[in-house]
């Protein structure tokens, strides 16, 4: 069974079976695919270096869509922030899960503050994927959500509902460790 993160003198550990290792792993895995953008075969090279973008559409994945939510009431700017910064978020994105996704290989891990803070973005983003494809948009169905435990898991909503309340456990832990590593302000 899962040891929540904690902060060490070494570093913010935490424990995880091989079970446990291997639900995360794809679930990073899964989240990267998502993010990872449609290939735009006549894409101007200066453009793609810089991480520029036309399409300025919203993500078709309400899950993508949700990770990469609109800057801005104002379709205008909307457009225009989405055009300069999304593939960059993106690969921002991918790149945290893809360290999660290797760390966690070994089952006990030590982060420093850098992984620390990529790992908790990581986390972030399954917990926003699962919590759209569970429907998650009001505190009362959240309430719900966190009522499954693994002896009430009996369909495949319910097994996704676990994983997001471990997932939210998760990160609760790092975040509560990471918290506790912050200098006083007497």
């Amino acid at each position: 069974m899962a040891q929540g993160f904690k902060a060490t003198p070494r570093g913010y550990t935490a424990q995880f079976s091989a079970t446990e290792a291997e639900l995360l792993g794809k679930l990073f895995n899964d989240v990267a695919t998502a993010l990872t953008p449609d290939e735009q075969p006549d894409k101007d090279p200066l453009a793609a270096l810089i991480g520029i973008t036309e399409n300025t559409d919203i993500p078709e994945d309400p899950a993508v869509a949700r990770m990469l939510p609109v800057a801005s009431d104002d379709p205008e700017v909307a457009d225009e922030y989405r055009r300069y910064t999304e593939l960059s978020l993106r690969q921002h994105k991918i790149g945290n899960l893809k360290l999660a996704h290797m760390q966690v290989q070994h089952q006990n891990i030590t982060l420093n503050d850098e992984h620390a803070q990529a790992w908790a973005s990581a986390l972030n983003d399954v917990r926003l994927t699962l919590g759209e494809r569970l429907n998650i948009h009001s505190e009362e169905q959240a309430e719900k959500i966190g009522e499954y435990t693994n002896n009430t898991v009996e369909t495949v909503e319910e097994y996704m509902s676990f994983v997001y309340n471990f997932i939210t456990w998760l990160q609760d832990t790092l975040m509560e460790a990471m918290l506790s590593q912050l200098p006083d302000e007497n």
